[in-house]
């Protein structure tokens, strides 16, 4: 007589098995993969130092971008590469200022302020900033299918553009990446001269009139 499995059995197996894959998969969800998350953003964000003296920058570049580096004619790309899709990128060139100003020019500012308004350009916003005491300028827009980020610094002997594109990528921290790296730039050159922004002025209570009495 053949052996046969009894149908309890097989069924108590395929309970057993199923309920180890619930708690398999509960733990992927629960506890590693929240932390993997945290690992892989992390790795993605830390910074690594880059200098090109040709171009006159000195910065700190975010893992996730900086994993080759491609000179062209007037300038520089550092980028990811991907199996699939388009990885992260930053193109970084450099040009002579003929102005030697240490600011861009109020009219080109306003330009670049309303371009989104002008040109209806999508998810667009724009910052004047100061980046290591050069004075700057940071724009976001969605073009080509992803998010891109234009930084330009002035110095009085160049100007310096840089654009980061996410690419096919997670787009929030990619463009976390690109900010954060952007933000780091030193620019070589003289010394610019931005005027300081007036502040208030707080009278000691020594100096402050004593109330007159009536």
């Amino acid at each position: 007589m053949k052996n046969h499995v009894p149908t309890q059995l097989i069924v108590g197996l395929g309970i057993l098995l199923v309920g180890a894959g619930i708690v398999v998969g509960e733990f992927l969800i629960v506890r590693w993969y929240p932390g993997h998350q945290i690992a892989v953003r992390q790795q993605t964000l830390d910074l690594v130092p880059f200098k090109n003296d040709g171009l006159g920058i000195e910065m700190q570049v975010a893992k996730g971008i900086t994993e080759k580096v491609e000179p062209f004619s007037g300038g520089v790309r550092i980028y990811a590469p991907r199996v699939w899709g388009i990885g992260p990128t930053i193109k970084i060139t450099s040009q002579p200022n003929p102005d030697n100003s240490s600011q861009f020019s109020p009219q080109i500012t306003a330009v670049w302020q309303t371009d989104g308004v002008t040109h209806d350009l999508p998810r667009y916003h724009f910052e004047h900033t100061e980046i290591n005491h050069r004075d700057a300028v940071l724009i976001w827009q969605y073009k080509d299918r992803s998010m891109v980020l234009t930084m330009r610094v002035i110095a009085p002997d160049r100007i310096v553009e840089a654009e980061c594109n996410a690419g096919a990528t997670d787009e929030d921290l990619y463009m976390l990446a690109c900010d954060e790296s952007f933000r780091t730039i030193k620019v070589a050159g003289p010394e610019s001269v931005i005027p300081a922004t007036p502040g208030v002025y707080e009278i000691p209570p020594n100096e402050a009139k004593p109330a007159k009495k009536r």
